[in-house]
């Protein structure tokens, strides 16, 4: 199967699209699709990368993917089953000018901020709940459901994913040479990584490797990859006890300099590590006793 376009499979006589993903191993390749995408990680820890940025993922993180956007879910490698549930649509699912009645209008906005993708932050429980029973509706109670859905996202507080929206759709040999960057870089990012070796995995020289990264992400390859580091770091510093050192940490993340790890880390998220494992830590204490 090419890695683009991505042909979401369609079940006969239905236009909501659900899929429920029970793997090892989420769909790996980056890929990118006409539908508008919501996903909900029931259960799974990683990292996902769309368009220009990537956003760490955990249990009950609700995503809304915007429509020709490459994205991709690599979940962290366990014993247990990864698992979640997403839903296809597009503007046109139920007909060209659906959408632009005027009893809608009011999802408008949902549907012009769906174009970067964004994130559900707060409580998440309504949004969990109706994307858990989505499989199980027949077709009548899901749509119900869908649109229930729509009006709880319009009003949720959001998180941008990207601010880089490609004005057009990326060929198959685009796509795969991207899949094989990001499959080397992701694997990888915890070494040294140099230009000569990443451009030599896709046939290019470092300068056209350069430009050819930055035309489709908008940035340049380096800082993908200390984005890459640094999303890492904090997934180790929200999961790391006392005996974790930043250190350790930083190490384990691909740095190789204590100061440039907290240089380009308060760069990225504001403050230094220890001040966010601190914050993190705090919030999980009052979390716990409410």
């Amino acid at each position: 199967m090419k890695v683009h376009p991505f042909q979401i499979p369609k079940p006969l006589h239905q236009n909501l699209i659900v899929q429920v993903d029970r793997e090892m191993v989420f769909y790996d390749k980056l890929h990118q699709h006409a539908e508008i995408q919501l996903t909900l990680i029931v259960k799974a820890k990683g990292k996902l990368i769309v368009g220009d940025s990537i956003h760490p993922f955990e249990d009950g993180d609700f995503f809304v993917i915007g429509p020709h956007s490459p994205h991709l879910f690599k979940n962290d490698s366990t014993d247990e089953i990864a698992h979640r549930i997403s839903l296809f649509f597009t503007e046109t699912t139920f007909g060209e000018s659906f959408f632009e009645l005027p009893d809608l209008e009011e999802l408008q906005p949902l549907f012009n901020v769906s174009k970067e993708g964004f994130q559900v932050l707060g409580d998440t429980k309504d949004i969990q709940n109706a994307m858990k029973q989505l499989p199980n509706l027949q077709k009548l109670e899901r749509f119900i459901c869908f649109f229930n859905l729509l009006k709880n996202l319009c009003y949720a507080d959001k998180k941008t994913l990207t601010n880089f929206v490609s004005s057009k759709k990326m060929g198959s040999s685009q796509g795969e040479r991207m899949q094989t960057i990001f499959d080397y870089v992701v694997t990888h990012f915890q070494y040294e990584i140099n230009l000569d070796t990443v451009s030599s995995k896709v046939h290019m020289t470092p300068n056209a490797f350069c430009k050819f990264f930055k035309q489709h992400t908008n940035k340049t390859f380096f800082q993908f990859l200390i984005e890459l580091r640094i999303e890492h770091a904090c997934q180790l510093l929200n999961r790391a006890d006392d005996q974790n050192s930043i250190l350790e940490i930083s190490e384990q993340s691909g740095f190789s300099s204590i100061s440039n790890f907290n240089r380009q880390f308060k760069k990225l998220k504001g403050v230094i590590p220890s001040r966010f494992a601190a914050q993190h830590k705090s919030k999980k204490s009052i979390q716990s006793r409410i």
